[in-house]
């Protein structure tokens, strides 16, 4: 039972997690890049949300959401990328993480 307990409590934590990510996505004011062509965070996080369902059996942690479903296309290979203003433009993945370390602290 409380295997079954601490699982369903990472569960939730990661749960938690991946929604403040999606939101944190869907409200930014940077330009999303994928594939070279640009979208905002509205936009991409439609794309990321359908990538997410596709992927959700795989996904056990808000780092397995990130790899997964907010890193590169899996048609392209090519990463994403984040263009924010007066910042240098940087991977989706490292932007991600970067938020998701701030929100465990």
């Amino acid at each position: 039972m409380l295997i079954s307990l601490l699982s369903f409590n990472i569960f939730a934590s990661s749960h938690d997690e991946v929604a403040h990510l999606l939101t944190f996505i869907e409200k930014t004011e940077c330009k999303y890049e994928r594939n070279g062509t640009m979208h905002t965070g509205a936009e991409a996080v439609k794309h990321i949300n359908k990538k997410y369902r596709y992927y959700l059996d795989d996904i056990k942690s808000a780092e397995d959401f990130i790899k997964y479903a907010a890193t590169k296309s899996a048609m392209s290979g090519k990463h994403y990328k984040i263009h924010c203003a007066d910042k240098a433009v940087m991977k989706s993945q490292d932007w991600l993480l970067i938020e998701l370390k701030k929100v465990r602290k």
